[in-house]
């Protein structure tokens, strides 16, 4: 294992390139270079973009290239030494953290400051099969996956000659019914309706079931918006089966909780996340898979020790007693948190607890509807889809993308949804496991 040797400026060490681990590095740079302070800040992440997950679902439908929601880290944070690889454990005691690579030597780094943003991954809750044959929506190769899964099987079904496989080619079924899963169903519906457009058939034919245990759909936009997203949603055909959640999945079927059985060869599960795995490791008190911090996001008998975004159990101020949901925006303003308070434990500026009252969801839903409630103002139509779409366009942390987003957007009015399958991601490489880095089951 090769070592970190060192007798240089104090170094900060940022574990996770996600929304919090990215605002985190570019805001404490800024900070830095304001006062001249020299303060080594290394970014530890096994990819080498910031990956702007909201619009994955849009990637699912073919709508976004996937390359527009990838921000180079290299051009958008000069500053910060980038060290691609994975964090597999933390020395708390020796204050260092140890770095796998495939194509190196396992490394060790010191830090005299380490800020814990690994993000999140998706919550298996140990149904049988689902580790085996569904997916998630949390990675790029998951999106590209999902997208091509139903394309294959959508080609495979024209040429099928016994009906009930060529139903089951046809059937599509997500699971979770909150924002990430509705916006994936809404776009890929969108998708199996341009294919059958353009193959001459009836897009009825291809089914889509979306399962959830809640009472409704999308709950987090309140009851009015929900009402109106499960209309819609049915109005496109789609099956909602609300109370209902998948009980055991195999390769050709889903058996329902009620025990319905659906053969399908396309599963898609979006259930929620809980904490990246190496979490488990540090010896930690945890909260629902997440590290517990306080308010100032710093981790209680370790001072030097902070963490944000959805690997941390934040208190919520503005809701006493609960913690901040997982959210880009949460993720993104703790990340401004984490830079000033990791400053003021250096001796630049004073520490602050983070305190963000919620401003409200944005939610695709696929060709001319959207629902959202910025500042609790309810919108649905083309008013919420012109708030999510310059929303997401202006949230995105560097121009270019922005650009090419804006660009895919007016392609995407004006021209049919690309329908060629490119073969760029295996059934291995989408999988739980090495996608996400969710421990496979022994």
């Amino acid at each position: 294992m090769a070592e970190d040797k060192r007798a240089g400026p104090e170094r900060v060490v940022i574990v996770g390139s996600g929304f919090a681990g990215f605002t985190c590095a570019k805001r404490l740079c800024k900070v830095l270079a304001r006062t001249g302070r020299e303060v080594e800040v290394l970014l530890v992440t096994p990819n080498d973009y910031m990956l702007y997950t909201p619009l994955l679902p849009d990637v699912a439908g073919g709508v976004i290239d996937p390359r527009f929601v990838a921000v180079s880290l290299a051009d958008a944070l000069p500053r910060v030494r980038l060290v691609i690889g994975k964090a597999e454990a933390v020395d708390l005691d020796n204050k260092t953290v140890r770095v796998s690579s495939e194509h190196q030597a396992d490394r060790e780094l010191s830090w005299d400051r380490l800020v814990l943003t690994p993000g999140s991954v998706t919550r298996l809750f140990d149904v049988p099969g689902v580790a085996e044959h569904a997916h998630g929506l949390k990675t790029v190769a998951e999106a590209l996956y999902l997208r091509e899964q139903l394309l294959r099987q959508l080609e495979l079904a024209d040429f099928e000659d016994d009906p009930e496989v060529r139903q089951a080619r046809r059937t599509v079924v997500v699971v979770g019914a909150s924002y990430a899963g509705t916006e994936l169903i809404a776009q890929l519906r969108a998708l199996a309706d341009a294919y059958a457009a353009r193959r001459g058939f009836d897009p009825a034919e291809v089914r889509f079931v979306l399962l959830d245990m809640a009472e409704r759909v999308m709950p987090e936009v309140g009851d009015r918006l929900s009402d109106k997203v499960l209309n819609v949603l049915r109005e496109r055909g789609i099956d909602i089966r609300l109370k209902t959640s998948l009980k055991e999945l195999t390769e050709r079927q889903a058996v329902l909780t009620d025990g319905t059985v659906v053969p399908t060869h396309t599963v898609a599960w979006v259930t929620g996340v809980t904490g990246a795995p190496m979490l488990e490791s540090l010896g930690l008190p945890m909260e629902r898979g997440r590290l517990v911090v306080d308010a100032t996001l710093s981790v209680p008998g370790h001072p030097d020790v902070f963490a944000g975004g959805d690997a941390a159990a934040v208190p919520d101020l503005t809701k006493p007693g609960k913690i901040t949901p997982p959210t880009a925006q949460h993720a993104s303003r703790q990340g401004k948190a984490l830079a000033r308070n990791v400053a003021a434990s250096l001796g630049i500026g004073g520490a602050a607890p983070y305190k963000h009252r919620d401003m409200g969801l944005v939610v695709d839903l696929g060709p001319h509807f959207a629902v959202a409630n910025p500042l609790g103002v309810n919108l649905s139509g083309f008013p919420a889809k012109a708030v999510t779409r310059a929303y997401h366009t202006i949230a995105v942390p560097r121009p270019v993308n922005r650009w090419a987003i804006t660009l895919g957007y007016l392609t995407n009015s004006v021209t049919p949804r690309p329908l060629s399958l490119l073969g760029l991601v295996s059934r291995e490489e989408a999988s739980f496991d090495s996608s996400e880095g969710i421990p496979a089951r022994r």
